[in-house]
């Protein structure tokens, strides 16, 4: 008989005390609103404690069954809205357990090209690595917009790209389920999702990397300077024409291979200047602010200088 593998047993690993006590303590630190169940963060560990010993043993036997995801909308810069996913405070622990467990799994192999929710890594890093792309010849981008990458993601692909490191089937019968749980608006709606990956859950930013690395290392291959964060990506080319093969050709790779698209609209092929990138530019060799994200930080410490002020007053008043 085979030697087990360290990740043949992940369960257990996922539900080791030790490892638990972590995830909660990351839940309890970000905050968050309370999920469909109406348990906020302070209430949640009186009804964990209470109720452990059953969810343990429902994870265990795999017949655990995560609650609804409650869904919000958030106001975007551009105007729009995005849809955010906010599980229940257990569901968030429990997720938060599992990204503990695999990141070690994924992360070391992930490209030194993708910044997005890694340890070490941040805006300010991808934004120094296209500085530094950008001074060794790099003049032009193929600057492509995943269209609603988060609502689009296919949990066959995605579930294939988990397979490759995770064989405990537990583990990813769990994963799939949270990719499946029913979405509920605020006015009561629900809905039954096949399709996506809802932000806002701690397990989708390292599924999101998972995915994307297919990407990445499609690039890599090929040769390409690139620079991914999250799903905001860009690849940087000597020419125009250049430009302009890649762009089509990696379309039809996102088609093809992860079944996602490319918005035309919102991507272009054009001069680095000429573009933006995780709200930023490139103006000869120098970071500078767009002039969205220079408008916007205006406008929020106007808004915030404005409550400080107001505040300031009242205080005044009642003294």
């Amino acid at each position: 008989m085979d030697q087990a593998e360290p990740h043949d047993e992940l369960l257990e690993r996922i539900l080791d005390r030790e490892n638990m006590r972590n995830a909660w303590k990351r839940v309890k630190a970000n905050k968050g609103a309370a999920g469909v169940d109406g348990i906020s963060i302070d209430d949640a560990p009186e009804f964990i404690r209470q109720h452990w010993e059953g969810i343990r043993s429902s994870l265990e036997k795999g017949r655990y069954v995560p609650m609804p995801v409650r869904r919000v909308r958030i106001d975007k810069r551009d105007g729009g809205r995005r849809p955010l996913g906010i599980p229940v405070v257990l569901d968030r622990m429990i997720q938060q357990a599992i990204s503990q467990v695999l990141t070690p799994l994924f992360d070391p192999s992930f490209s030194e090209s993708s910044h997005g929710f890694r340890a070490g890594k941040s805006a300010h890093g991808a934004m120094r690595q296209l500085r530094k792309t950008v001074r060794s010849g790099y003049r032009f981008a193929a600057d492509a917009d995943l269209s609603k990458f988060f609502d689009t993601v296919n949990h066959d692909v995605l579930m294939h790209c988990v397979e490759k490191r995770v064989k405990d089937n537990r583990v990813l019968k769990l994963i799939r389920k949270y990719l499946r749980a029913e979405v509920v608006d605020d006015d009561g709606q629900s809905e039954q999702v096949n399709i996506g990956a809802p932000q806002g859950g701690p397990l989708s930013p390292l599924l999101a990397n998972i995915l994307l690395d297919e990407l990445d290392k499609e690039l890599e291959n090929r040769g390409h300077k690139f620079i991914r964060y999250a799903d905001d990506f860009i690849i940087l080319v000597k020419s125009k024409q250049a430009g302009e093969r890649v762009f089509a050709s990696i379309s039809r790779y996102f088609k093809r291979e992860l079944k996602l698209a490319v918005n035309p609209t919102k991507s272009k092929v054009a001069r680095l200047d000429e573009c933006t990138f995780l709200g930023f530019c490139i103006i000869r060799g120098k970071i500078r602010w767009s002039r969205k994200s220079e408008k916007e930080f205006k406008r929020r410490i106007k808004e915030l200088t404005g409550s400080l002020e107001a505040k300031r007053k009242d205080n005044f008043r009642r003294k």
